[in-house]
């Protein structure tokens, strides 16, 4: 199916961050575009109202009808939903929002970002890169980025940069949205255990990215982090007329709080994203431009600029003396990444975590071990859970000891009560001077940008 074969399109469950993008992306393509959803939240509910789109909010089977070009199916939508009943009753193509990006991608190069950590970054750098070069492209990636207005672009180009979830198309279809794509080149940026409500082991959970790999097809290329053991294992395994190319963390030096990279002919280069997961980053994203044909030196003269994707390491405040990040964070690989890249960026500054603790995962006690030492260099160390998510099975079982001992940090403290966790962090003032809040929730009801004016007031 082509686009411009599309006339009219329904969304079930638009709300969802790559859902209401893709709405308004095809609306923009003079699609007639309909949707509807239980609920609908910020920052989609203004989004879908700003560009002219009003879904309907609950389910409604009118919506549906025999003139639909396709139906569209988010993740809310479950199995007894009477517009997918409808749609079903009426014969038409009903999609995943994957499904339907691999269908209207078929003539197109398909580069798939994929790994536990670091996905969104690596395809925000690879798209920032081909922006600045004038390389044209479409996109779907997770996270909101600077000179981007939509997260989803479609259009005519010849190649599309997908970052690719390992999560489920639907709750009608248990396949993972990466192996929808059919990827030419695929990326591995790391494999650690992750969404034990859908993968309840390491080796389940690990299977599916083999089963990527995979799908390389013969002639494509199959790029991974050689420093993450599972990655290499995966990446590594011979695969007939699939070209290998493993990376590693791009040799760097930090100098008075500062990160550049070490080449070989361009001399250092100043970036201003740091880690060592960045890094790593960075030389995904150089391999991937690499095999698109994008010069060394227009790759270091364009990641110059790459300020990273919203949410993710984020500056948020900041005085000559005291520095505030915001991260998206729901796993134990991605909070040990960004303490461990605060602490080696800022060796002289003590740091303040707080972080919270908020997926499914995070909450099963026996998930809660892969945390261990992940906070090992914060200096203070917070864990939050909303009183909401404490009502699931178990819930009532977690508290302080408990999280000590998962985190093997005797100096942890735990709360549930987003009041009480803000007074201790304001009380940090004076004492640390790098903050950081990572969590894939919202603090209950906290206002980061307002907390983090307080804290470098």
């Amino acid at each position: 199916m082509n686009l411009d074969q599309i006339n009219k399109i329904h969304f079930i469950a638009i709300g969802g961050s790559v859902m209401h993008n893709l709405a308004i992306a095809l609306h923009k393509k003079n699609i007639h575009v309909t949707g509807s959803d239980d609920e609908i939240y910020e920052p989609a509910k203004g989004k879908l109202k700003a560009a002219g789109l009003t879904p309907s909010i609950g389910w409604d089977d009118s919506c549906i009808t025999s003139d639909l070009d396709a139906v569209i199916l988010g993740m809310h939508a479950k199995e007894d939903n009477p517009e997918l009943k409808k749609a079903k009753e009426l014969g038409l193509k009903i999609y995943s929002f994957p499904e339907f990006i691999r269908e209207v991608s078929s003539n197109k190069q398909r580069i798939v970002i994929g790994g536990s950590h670091g996905k969104s970054t690596i395809t925000a750098m690879i798209m920032h890169v081909l922006k600045s070069i004038g390389k044209p492209f479409d996109y779907l990636v997770g996270a909101e980025l600077e000179g981007f207005d939509l997260t989803v672009q479609l259009s005519d180009a010849p190649i599309i940069i997908i970052e690719g979830d390992e999560y489920l198309s639907s709750k009608l279809d248990l396949t993972p949205k990466f192996l929808k794509y059919d990827h030419h080149i695929g990326v591995i940026s790391g494999i650690k255990w992750d969404h034990k409500n859908v993968f309840p082991n390491l080796e389940d959970y690990t299977k599916q990215f083999d089963l990527f790999a995979d799908k390389t097809p013969k002639a494509g290329s199959l790029v991974y982090c050689e420093e993450d053991n599972l990655a290499n294992i995966v990446g590594a395994k011979d695969r007939e007329d699939v070209r290998k190319v493993a990376y590693a963390a791009h040799d760097a030096e930090v100098v008075n709080g500062k990160t550049f990279l070490k080449t070989k002919d361009h001399g250092k280069v100043e970036v201003a994203v740091f880690g060592k997961h960045n890094l790593q980053n960075i030389k995904a994203a150089q391999e991937v431009c690499s095999i698109l044909g994008v010069p060394s030196d227009k790759f270091y003269e364009a990641i110059k600029s790459f300020k990273g994707a919203k949410n993710r390491l984020e500056l948020i405040a900041e005085t000559s003396e005291v520095k505030v990040y915001k991260d998206y964070a729901h796993a134990p690989s991605k909070l040990r990444a960004t303490v461990n890249a605060l602490h080696y960026q800022f060796p002289d500054k003590k740091l303040c975590v707080a972080y919270e603790l908020h997926t499914f995962s995070s909450l099963d006690k026996d998930f809660l071990k892969e945390y261990k030492d992940s906070l090992k260099h914060s200096d203070i160390s917070f864990l939050y859970i909303n009183p909401d998510n404490l009502k699931i099975d178990g819930g009532a079982d977690i508290n302080e000891d408990l999280l000590k001992n998962a985190f093997n940090d005797s100096e942890l403290r735990f709360f549930n009560d987003d009041e009480k966790l803000k007074e201790a962090i304001l009380a940090q003032k004076g004492k640390a001077s790098t903050f950081t809040f990572l969590s894939s929730g919202h603090f209950g009801r906290l206002d980061l940008e307002q907390l983090a004016k307080e804290i470098v007031s």
